[in-house]
């Protein structure tokens, strides 16, 4: 229903950021939940510190993805003591499955936490399905795959 996809080089320029500069700086990960509760499911990703202006989301086919940025600027005659939190444009794809309905897809941003809210389509919600015995109908509850 819902699959995680990042580069498979994305962990090997993480690692070579981090030992080269000293800590992550452009294109640090989106950590992220997902769960399904009834007819939709939940994703939310941990944006602290984005302007609600800066994220954008795509749905091509049955991918969905999102970037947005988060830059500071330390003020002139700012002496910086420490700087590990992540800056610059973040970008993390997710393969939606075709029980989903990407048409219907909600977002809202709060406190720093983009929530989506993606509804299961009508053709992978489980369904009766009408059997006959004999002359004699009865119904039976069927799932298709999601």
């Amino acid at each position: 229903m819902l699959m995680r996809f990042e580069d498979p080089f994305r962990e090997f320029d993480r690692l070579f950021q981090r030992v080269w500069d000293g800590g992550p700086r452009v294109g640090a990960a989106v950590p992220m939940d997902a769960y399904r509760h009834g007819d939709e499911v939940t994703v939310r990703f941990d944006l602290p510190g984005v302007e609600p202006d800066s994220i954008e989301l795509t749905v091509e086919r049955d991918v969905l993805s999102l970037t947005a940025e988060r830059h500071w600027q330390p003020d002139e005659g700012d002496q910086v003591i420490v700087a590990e939190r992540p800056q610059g444009r973040f970008r993390r794809q997710l393969f939606l499955g075709e029980g989903l309905d990407t048409d219907r897809i909600e977002a809202s941003y709060e406190h720093g936490v983009l929530t989506l809210t993606v509804p299961v389509a009508e053709q992978a919600k489980p369904r009766k399905v009408e059997i006959t015995s004999g002359g004699k109908a009865r119904a039976i509850e069927a799932s298709s795959a999601a």
